[in-house]
C-alpha cells in the first residue's frame, strides 16, 4: 500500500509518501514540505497548499492519504491556519477519490514509538530506524508526514478490514432479510 501522509500548515504543509504493509518493510518514497509565504494572501497561501498536494498525488499516485487531526491548541490562528490546510489536503484526496483517514498526533506516536507521549526527537529516529534511513526526513513537519503515513499502513489498513467486514455482515443481513418469505397476514 501506498500512502501519502499529510502534516497540516500553511506556513510549512509537511508531505510524506510511504510504500509497505503490516508485516513487510516499509520504504520511503519522498518526504518534504510545501512552503507558502506568511505574508501572502490567505487565499494564495491555500491555493499554493492545493498546488503542492495535488503536485505530489500526480508524481506518487498513493493509494490512501492519512491527515493529522487537529486538535485545540492555545493558539487559536495557528488551529485554523492548520485545519484550512489540512482540508484542502482532504478535498485534494477526495476530487479523486482516495480513501482519506484523519490520525491524532498521539495516534501517530504510539503507533511508531509505542507511546503517545512520544517527543519530536524520539519520533524522528523511530521513523529513521523503520525506514532504514541514516537520519529522519528534515525538516520535522517531513518526518511527521511520513509518521502518519506510517501508522495509516500499519493501523489503517487493521480499520479498513474490520469497516469492510462490518459493511459485508450488513450486505448478507439484508440479503438474508430479502430472501426470506414474506410473512402471510392471513396467517395462512
Amino acid at each position: 500500500m501506498r500512502v501519502l501522509g499529510v502534516d497540516p500548515g500553511l506556513t510549512r504543509c509537511g508531505l510524506g509518501v510511504v510504500e509497505g504493509a503490516v508485516g513487510r518493510p516499509l520504504e520511503l518514497v519522498e518526504a518534504g514540505v510545501v512552503r507558502t509565504d506568511p505574508a501572502a494572501d490567505l487565499a494564495d497561501r491555500l491555493l499554493g497548499v492545493e498546488r503542492g498536494v495535488e503536485d505530489w498525488l500526480d508524481r506518487h499516485a498513493p493509494e490512501a492519504v492519512a491527515v493529522e487531526r487537529v486538535f485545540a491548541q492555545h493558539n487559536v490562528s495557528t488551529v485554523i491556519g492548520t485545519a484550512q490546510a489540512g482540508a484542502v489536503a482532504i478535498t485534494c484526496a477526495a476530487r479523486r477519490g482516495l480513501p482519506v483517514a484523519l490520525h491524532t498526533p498521539s495516534e501517530a506516536k504510539a503507533a511508531i514509538t509505542g507511546s503517545g507521549r512520544a517527543d519530536k526527537a524520539q519520533v524522528q529516529a523511530m521513523v529513521a530506524r523503520l525506514l532504514r534511513l541514516a537520519e529522519a526526513p528534515k525538516p520535522a513537519d517531513a518526518a511527521d508526514a511520513v509518521a502518519l503515513a506510517i501508522c495509516h499502513i500499519w493501523r489503517g489498513g487493521a480499520q479498513a478490514r474490520v469497516a469492510q467486514a462490518q459493511q459485508d455482515f450488513a450486505r448478507k443481513v439484508e440479503l438474508a432479510r430479502r430472501a426470506r418469505p414474506a410473512p402471510n397476514p392471513q396467517g395462512r
